[in-house]
């Protein structure tokens, strides 16, 4: 039987949510909601997919979980703590955050988490297109929180107190920049006295989200709990 999907949010991404269940074996779509729609419309499909605002994001989450629906949150702006309040919740039904739903960004987080063992020094880059609505990136911010827990404890950058050294997410300074014609790109900087290592990753199409959210949207409803990342969804 067919996983029914709604989709609340219904922009950039949430109109290539629609692409992707119309064209996969396995999903209907069930409702698409758009700022006008009653969150009501979202009841009874046995999927919600948010691509909204931070607090509508929130309130869509509530609903989905008081309701047992599997959720699935591509929202911006949930930490850490934010995500761990949802865990600390009765649930009977899977939470899957995904900051970014690019296989490419997944690895870059990978690769990250990994070199933060072994370099002292680490500023984040991140620039996406203008009309993005938060800075610093979900997925900046979700790098930074994955290198300070492969780290063992957070970064310790000089002059954090400076307005231009970014805003600074466990120890470490991100860079926001906002232009017209990008998509999105993330620039991972190491260094030690000795040596220094760039991590890049460059997204050119919204295309390059597609197979992320379609494994998304087919493992959801096997999970249980809370699940942050497509890390959670491949094995290596």
């Amino acid at each position: 039987m067919a996983q029914t999907v709604s989709v609340v949010g219904t922009g950039r991404m949430g109109s290539l949510a629609l692409d992707i269940i119309e064209q996969t074996e396995g999903l209907s779509l069930h409702s698409a909601l758009n700022s006008k729609s009653d969150l009501a419309e979202m009841d009874g499909a046995s999927i919600v997919t948010d691509f909204t605002r931070f607090d509508v994001s929130q309130t869509v989450a509530s609903r989905a979980i008081d309701n047992g629906q599997h959720l699935i949150i591509g929202t911006s702006g949930w930490t850490g703590q934010a995500m761990e309040d949802i865990q600390s919740q009765d649930l009977t039904s899977a939470v899957l955050f995904v900051p970014n739903f690019s296989v490419g960004s997944m690895l870059l987080q990978m690769f990250s988490a990994s070199a933060a063992k072994f370099f002292d020094s680490v500023e984040i880059v991140e620039a996406h297109h203008p009309n993005k609505i938060d800075s610093p990136s979900g997925t900046a911010v979700r790098t930074a929180e994955l290198m300070a827990q492969a780290r063992g404890e957070e970064f310790h950058s000089p002059n954090t107190d400076q307005q231009a050294r970014g805003e600074v997410v466990a120890g470490i300074p991100i860079h926001s920049i906002r232009m017209a014609g990008v998509s999105a790109n993330q620039e991972v900087n190491l260094a030690n006295d000795f040596e220094s290592l760039k991590l890049v990753h460059n997204t050119n199409s919204h295309q390059a989200y597609a197979k992320g959210m379609q494994l998304a949207m087919l493992a959801v409803s096997g999970m249980q709990g809370v699940n942050v990342g497509l890390s959670s969804l491949i094995s290596e």
